[in-house]
């Protein structure tokens, strides 16, 4: 007497994975890329996409007030456009808040030149950068990433605090320098010598 056939489950159906997905990026602290979410729901990454896609349809623009983005390398949730204002007076946007104008340069030089040094730094901008670079690695803006080769300065790069805040999926969405006006002559020479020094 032959056995009956036993179908086996490859999980639980894509509808209950996406609530699991939702959970995972609700608790998360910072962005979970496909990896994270299929070892924290000990699932098949083809399935998380699955899920991610289900998840994305029911929070998109202009149908929640909650929207999946792909950010910083992974999947998070950020409040809708229409409800950036009130959010806004909630909480002051605390990372961005004072960045002053020599913070916003520090920055972009990690963003695009890092990893880099203080000196490395300091040498872009024309002034001393200790003071702007301790405060935004107190921000969580900027991280050590190692020490450089020749002089053993520390270095610094860009988290994925920065790209979540600045809205980039990662640096390469970064804007090319041809694209940022009048400044971009002046920026790219400033680059150029310092890349030529680092060669020296």
């Amino acid at each position: 007497m032959e056995r009956p056939l036993r179908l086996v489950q490859a999980g639980p159906p894509v509808a209950q994975l996406a609530r699991t997905v939702e959970a995972l990026l609700v608790v998360a602290s910072q962005p979970l890329s496909v990896a994270d979410l299929a070892a924290a729901a000990a699932d098949d990454a083809d399935r998380i996409e699955e899920a991610l896609a289900v998840v994305g349809a029911r929070f998109a623009e202009g149908e929640s007030g909650i929207v999946l983005e792909q950010v910083a390398g992974g999947y998070a949730f950020r409040a809708a456009r229409e409800a950036a204002e009130a959010c806004g007076r909630l909480f002051e946007r605390p990372v961005e808040r004072g960045l002053s104008q020599a913070a916003l340069e520090t920055l972009a030089i990690a963003a695009y030149l890092g990893p880099c040094s203080r000196p490395d730094i300091a040498r872009v901008r024309g002034v001393a950068a200790d003071s702007v670079v301790a405060n935004l690695v107190e921000r969580g803006l900027l991280a050590e990433a190692g020490r450089s080769d020749d002089a053993g300065a520390v270095q610094y790069r860009t988290t994925p605090l920065f790209e979540r805040v600045f809205g980039l999926e990662s640096l390469a969405a970064l804007p090319r320098l041809d694209d940022l006006g009048g400044d971009a002559a002046e920026i790219r020479e400033r680059l150029e010598q310092l890349s030529q020094s680092r060669g020296a």
